[in-house]
């Protein structure tokens, strides 16, 4: 009895082991967990930071060949100042102190990974990955105002824009939602961004069009609209496809996490419904198309695939993939529907940013109740209205006291020659000469 006893004993111990092993490796699994997190908001922010590379090349190509070298440089330069500006005050106005109120605190951002680095990991992620992240969203709402006002706008004073919208507008509005503001406390949703990002620079993008003005000649005495084709349809579908894409981490990085199982089938769901909504938004861009004019049209086509992008970023985690389709085509309608809407009041928008960005922003944040059960409607409603009045109020203040200050539209004989030799001083397409008219 007592050999059983000993023999008994010696087993349940060696049985334990492994128990005990896991245990003592309890950290080691968390610091994988904190490894992963940080990876997924590096490399989902790096591919954001590629749809910068997307808005320029789309811009490029839709905006005439005397513009084309302008809005390169305003693309990587409004990058550039997002990315100081976010450091400077932007994260901390965003994510410091919010509390539920409505803005964070002044300073500048500093990482604070002490406690990792002395074992731990309860912070779920490196902050600077965090940084990056979110500084990148900050850059791709100052993209969509870009195009909108492309072509007639002078360069310092835009740039002066994007570093008050990246700055102080863009960080506020944010607080109020993932910041932990008083929109959270309500429940409001904004999943990746179709209202936090997309209408914040689409609302920006509208007070700019209006007191900016449109280009001369895009429309006529009685009313018409003279079309100004762009320089390259290549490099604009190029653009496209790098925005689809950079979407991908747009919102499957918005997961935050990729510690788990659970958070790894939720950014591939995430993907799936991204792809499937810009599907969707694409081939109903088509059909209508089809059935408005008898014919289909490269750059609507293009937009009715951002669109579908755009109406999906509020919620991509909680629609079927069919749903998500859906939701994707009535973007791709709305957004064939809102370009003659603008150019019926005479907005000039160059690249249709109003008709994807805003219009299709709206809509996809006002569909999130339909998939979310946590979502209510009315409060989604009053998120839009209130950072639409936010963001109408302070970019109009800013745009006005640029106009009557340093001035914000080019001479109309600059606008006639292009900013490219006015304000560069150089030419993208040097080599089909100042004679080419034909393409200017």
């Amino acid at each position: 009895m007592k050999r059983f006893f000993l023999f008994s004993l010696a087993l349940g111990v060696l049985l334990a082991l492994p128990g005990l092993a896991l245990a003592e490796e309890a950290p080691a699994v968390t610091e994988i967990a904190y490894i992963l997190n940080t990876f997924a908001f590096l490399v989902n922010g790096a591919l954001v930071m590629w749809m910068a590379a997307g808005f320029g090349m789309l811009e490029a190509g839709l905006v005439r060949s005397k513009n084309v070298a302008t809005i390169c440089l305003k693309n990587i330069a409004l990058f550039a100042v997002a990315g100081i500006l976010f450091y400077l005050a932007g994260y901390n106005l965003m994510y410091n102190g919010v509390n539920g109120g409505w803005i964070g605190s002044l300073g500048l951002w500093n990482p604070g990974d002490a406690a990792a680095l002395a074992g731990d990991f309860s912070g779920k992620y490196a902050t600077g990955s965090d940084w990056f992240f979110q500084m990148v969203f900050c850059g791709a709402a100052c993209s969509v105002v870009s195009g909108c006002v492309a072509e007639r706008i002078k360069f310092w004073p835009f740039m002066v824009f994007c570093a008050v919208l990246t700055g102080v507008i863009y960080p506020i509005q944010g607080s109020w939602v993932w910041g932990g503001g008083w929109l959270t406390g309500m429940g409001f949703k904004d999943f990746a961004g179709s209202t936090l990002v997309h209408s914040v620079g689409g609302w920006s993008a509208l007070t700019g069009a209006i007191i900016l003005g449109a280009r001369k000649g895009k429309f006529t005495k009685d009313g018409k609209v003279n079309p100004m084709p762009g320089s390259n349809l290549t490099l604009a579908t190029l653009g496209t496809f790098i925005l689809w894409m950079g979407w991908f981490g747009f919102n499957g990085g918005s997961v935050l996490s990729l510690g788990s199982a659970g958070a790894a089938i939720s950014m591939s769901n995430v993907f799936v419904n991204t792809n499937l909504a810009a599907c969707g938004g694409m081939i109903a861009a088509l059909f209508i198309l089809q059935a408005m004019y008898k014919k289909v049209d490269l750059t609507m086509a293009l937009n009715g695939a951002l669109a579908g992008l755009v109406a999906i970023t509020a919620g991509p985690d909680t629609p079927t993939p069919g749903v998500a389709i859906l939701i994707g085509a009535v973007g791709g309608i709305l957004v064939v529907l809102a370009v003659p809407l603008f150019d019926k009041l005479k907005i000039d928008d160059v690249v249709g940013a109003l008709s994807v960005h805003l219009v299709c922003g709206i809509w996809g944040t006002l569909a999130v109740p339909l998939t979310n059960p946590d979502a209510k409607f009315l409060t989604q409603l009053i998120g839009v209205g209130a950072i639409a009045a936010f963001v109408l109020a302070s970019t109009a203040i800013v745009w006005l006291a640029l106009k009557y200050t340093v001035g914000i539209r080019v001479s109309e004989e600059e606008e006639h020659a292009g900013s490219d030799t006015t304000e560069l001083g150089l030419e993208a397409y040097p080599e089909f000469g100042r004679g080419s008219q034909g393409l200017r």
